[in-house]
């Protein structure tokens, strides 16, 4: 079958009821035939029907062994992260995500975990960083928001030569776009909050692992520490996925438009969008993902931030706001926003300017965004616009 049948048929009816729509499971606790005698189900921490049909979902999409739903994005690295021990050392993309900076160097730093950042797009690179206290390398590809692609497939036969595991944050792609799994990565992580989930309404994680001792590794750490995702939040991301395809083939579809109407305006220095020719990795992208994405992002001849604040002050379809990957076209200003948590001269070092500003690209008329980015950008030729208010 193709995917869009594949992925609407792998949601099961409920066999209790028939219920075509997966039932919410609102409970805590499951009744046992005798100690030890049950369905499956003993307590939702441990295990719940709705949480499992989303599981299965996101594991059948990715091809891996198992899958796994936590609290949030956050909570899902977390149960990633305590595979490692005290001594033990990752090598992470150098454009990473404001979140996971925050764990990697004012949490598990703590616990004697290092992390080393490596410019990941260049496998040189990767191969020329491995130390024998490696564990893990820990892509983002895309990365977010300069969009730097890695070559997956060539880094996890490096990883395998060097017994170090393979992790790659799939969430600004999907299973749709790309499968890391089928690349040669041990371990998917998804912030299902963003385009998995769909709408901007629910706050979810997802995990999924090659195997079956990774696996037990991860149930464990997903029932000890108790980050679970409620049965709610699992119907609304299962609920979601079913207008996956949909959504995304109208987002990344639009994303193009609007990247290479970026690329050609005066105002603009570059544009970071794998689907461009003048993207450096667009060969793998072309290579590795099946679309380029619903993100782009661009940055300003005129490179301050300033300037940057007075445009995404003045769009009135792209809504000014943390996330991505909702239906809703929506912008940010990293520097200021995601990224403000790493320090300046980390951020230039990674290729983040300070007027970069990350576009999520809805599922609107690409016409009346580009109209809407046109009006805003118009806003650099007239100094007495929106007032302009500079976070610290």
């Amino acid at each position: 079958m193709k995917t869009a049948t594949q992925l609407i048929h792998s949601i099961p009816i409920d066999e209790l009821t028939g219920a075509i729509s997966v039932p919410i499971y609102q409970s805590s606790t499951f009744v046992q035939e005798s100690p030890g005698i049950n369905k499956g189900f003993e307590f939702s921490r441990a295990n719940n029907p709705t949480r499992k049909v989303l599981e299965d979902l996101i594991c059948n999409l990715e091809e891996g062994y198992a899958g796994f739903g936590f609290a949030s994005g956050m909570a899902a690295i977390d149960a990633v992260l305590k595979l490692l021990k005290t001594g033990d050392e990752i090598m992470a993309v150098e454009d990473t995500y404001g979140g996971i900076f925050q764990a990697f160097n004012h949490m598990f730093d703590r616990f004697g975990i290092k992390v080393n950042y490596v410019d990941t797009s260049n496998t040189d690179k990767v191969l020329a960083n491995i130390t024998p206290n490696t564990r893990i390398i820990w892509l983002e590809s895309p990365t977010n928001p300069t969009l730097k692609i890695s070559d997956i497939k060539s880094i996890s036969k490096i990883a395998k030569q060097h017994n170090i595991l393979l992790v790659v944050d799939n969430t600004l792609s999907t299973p749709l776009v790309q499968q890391p799994i089928v690349l040669g990565a041990d371990i998917v992580i998804h912030s299902a909050s963003k385009y998995l989930a769909g709408h901007t309404d629910v706050i979810a994680g997802l995990v999924v692992v090659n195997n079956k001792s990774l696996a037990d590794q991860i149930r464990f750490n997903q029932n000890v520490s108790g980050g679970i995702l409620s049965p709610f939040e699992a119907w609304l991301t299962v609920r979601g996925i079913e207008t996956l395809c949909l959504r995304l083939e109208k987002q990344c579809s639009n994303a193009m438009t609007v990247a290479t109407w970026l690329a050609a305006h005066p105002a603009v220095d570059k544009v970071f969008y794998p689907g461009l020719a003048t993207h450096k990795n667009h060969h793998i992208a072309r290579k590795q993902q099946k679309y380029y994405g619903a993100m782009v992002s661009f940055s300003l001849k005129n490179d301050n931030i300033k300037n940057a604040i007075r445009i995404v002050n003045a769009t009135k379809l792209f809504k000014l706001a943390e996330s991505f990957g909702g239906v809703k076209s929506m912008l940010n200003h990293p520097a200021t926003m995601t990224h403000r948590v790493i320090p300046e001269d980390f951020r230039k070092k990674a290729g983040l300017q300070d007027s970069c500003i990350r576009l999520s690209v809805g599922i609107e008329d690409a016409e009346d965004l580009i109209n809407d980015l046109k009006q805003a950008l118009e806003k650099l030729n007239h100094p007495a616009g929106k007032q302009i208010t500079i976070l610290q």
